[in-house]
């Protein structure tokens, strides 16, 4: 037994995961060269070892719910080259405005044909709602109905509000409050094949898609000069904003907000503050990606905001990212036809969604909706759920 071996084999069983063992999260080896890969370089080489065929896991989500639950994480961290892209994030911004743009054209303008047969049928890239008090969704398209307009109720949307969506993806929350409330949306994105399949999808409504940072937020022409927004949104977007950048963001968002107006932010979060997320998901997924944590977001709303509600539902991303997998893994050959996506890509996408997945399992990722006010709600905030 090889000494890389043996010290994968010793922190794994911490953590009842065994080298082809019989267990559905056990891992199989298929190729050695995984145990030094592991051993120098991590997270990135244990996720590059896969995307290479080096092992196999049948339940690749159990796998990492286990590995979060025995905090092995923290054995990884301690490989030089991590903590040194942990110090580097937190001197470099990352995510500033020069580089605003590259998680559109890395992630979200992949293919638009990935995520139409990936996601649900409005094409919404963030959890579902899938357990509300009155009603349990029975699949992807009915948990993110419900939590398209769980949005719409906790902002208390009505006929003829003007909304600023921050990252609007392809339109989906802009689409659902202009049909079911009549709102009036004017939605931002950094990835032209969002912006370009939202304003086909919008069409008719009283939608505006634009191709924007959210910091060049300018009165758009559905506005007059100075007007400012009935309310904002923001769904999954809060995730590339990065740390060094939170309270210009959150200055921006009061700046275009009505004083009586609410603010809805939806984020993953993470239960420590730290520089990046997983280094694999950085390099492959989400480039510069940030998870902000509760102290982080309080110190970015300090002297802005009142914070009315905090709503943590991350259980549901779990659910969620597992029925992205299964329709990703059912409609792989409609995707790979429709695109130049290759084998190598399947396996990268199977560990991106699976992973997380299991993180949300473990509950070492949180899915926040926050409410926000610029000087409380008269009478108090009543939560809706």
């Amino acid at each position: 037994m090889t000494k890389s071996k043996e010290i994968i084999e010793k922190i794994l069983s911490s953590a009842n995961i065994k080298i082809n063992g019989n267990n559905p999260w056990d891992i199989k080896v298929l190729d050695n060269r995984l145990y030094s890969q592991a051993i120098s370089s991590g997270l990135v080489g244990i996720g590059e070892a896969y995307m290479l065929g080096w092992w196999e896991c049948e339940a690749i989500d159990e796998l990492v719910c286990r590995v979060n639950r025995a905090d092995l994480k923290s054995y990884i961290k301690k490989n030089p080259k991590l903590i040194f892209s942990l110090i580097g994030a937190k001197i470099f911004n990352f995510q500033s405005k020069r580089k605003a743009f590259n998680v559109g054209e890395k992630h979200y303008d992949i293919s638009n044909s990935l995520f139409q047969q990936m996601l649900d049928r409005r094409m919404v890239y963030t959890s579902g709602y899938w357990d509300s008090p009155t009603k349990k969704a029975k699949n992807i398209d009915e948990a993110e109905n419900a939590k398209l307009d769980l949005v719409c109720r906790k902002i208390g949307l009505k006929k003829g509000d003007k909304v600023l969506d921050i990252g609007c993806g392809w339109g989906s929350f802009a689409r659902f409050a202009a049909e079911k409330y009549g709102a009036k949306v004017i939605g931002i994105t950094v990835s032209k094949e969002q912006a370009e399949l939202a304003k086909k999808l919008c069409r008719g409504l009283p939608v505006e898609i634009k191709l924007e940072d959210y910091r060049d937020i300018k009165s758009s022409t559905s506005l007059e000069s100075g007007e400012q927004f009935d309310h904002i949104v923001s769904l999954g977007m809060f995730e590339h904003v990065g740390a060094k950048n939170y309270r210009t963001y959150m200055q921006i968002v009061h700046k275009n907000l009505k004083d009586d107006g609410l603010f809805l932010l939806h984020t993953i979060g993470g239960n420590h503050s730290v520089a990046q997320t997983n280094p694999w998901i950085d390099k492959y997924i989400f480039p510069s990606g940030m998870l902000p944590s509760i102290a982080q977001i309080g110190a970015s709303i300090e002297n802005l905001f009142v914070m009315e509600d905090w709503h943590n539902f991350g259980a549901d991303y779990d659910k969620t990212l597992v029925s992205w997998f299964g329709n990703f893994h059912k409609n792989w050959a409609k995707i790979k036809a429709n695109s130049d996506l290759d084998e190598r890509f399947y396996r990268m996408w199977k560990l991106y969604l699976l992973s997380c997945a299991g993180s949300f399992r473990s509950r070492n990722l949180q899915l926040w909706q926050i409410v926000l006010s610029k000087h409380g709600v008269t009478g108090g905030y009543k939560s809706v759920r």
